[in-house]
């Protein structure tokens, strides 16, 4: 009877050394995605969105995006959205946005989805914020923001919700 139950105690050992890698495993996948989905975001809203470079907006944004907004439902379509981030030269003032916080969880092999709070600035004067989901899709080492859900916008002043199209920033 005593081999037996060393043999069930070396079994269960095992089992819980390998949920153990297994988690940890897990654990670095999630905090590579994280990365690579901050760094995306950086690169569309720190660069092609607040220093408005229109070849690298086109580069991560699908070229089927859908672009959902919560006082005017689905947004301007795609080739709409370059040409009003082409006019950003032209603005008096410079718009920019910061992320506050957001959080990043995996969608399967799909991609990642990540939910998230920002700040939109004119002339460094924080005008209003907002929440967002976004929906990455990876193909490959690519990826590709697909679906944008932006919503809860409200004047930074008064915390009053903002009667104004998200795109009045990007003419």
């Amino acid at each position: 009877m005593m081999p037996m139950i060393n043999l069930l105690v070396l079994f269960m050992l095992f089992l819980s050394r390998e949920t153990l890698d297994q988690t940890k495993n897990e654990d670095l996948e999630a905090e590579l995605l994280k990365t690579d989905i901050i760094r995306m975001d950086s690169l569309l809203f720190g660069i092609a969105f607040n220093q408005y470079d229109a070849a690298l907006f086109k580069k991560i944004i699908s070229d089927d995006v859908e672009f959902y907004d919560d006082r005017y439902g689905l947004n301007v379509p795609y080739g709409g959205k370059i040409k009003a981030l082409i006019g950003n030269y032209a603005r008096p003032e410079k718009v920019i946005r910061k992320l506050n916080s957001c959080t990043i969880t995996k969608l399967g092999d799909f991609g990642a989805l990540q939910l998230g709070e920002h700040t939109f600035f004119a002339n460094d004067i924080p005008q209003a914020t907002g929440k967002f989901i976004h929906i990455w899709e990876r193909k490959e080492n690519d990826w590709k923001l697909k679906r944008i859900v932006s919503y809860e916008h409200k004047s930074f002043e008064n915390n009053t919700p903002l009667n104004f199209n998200t795109s009045s920033f990007i003419k």
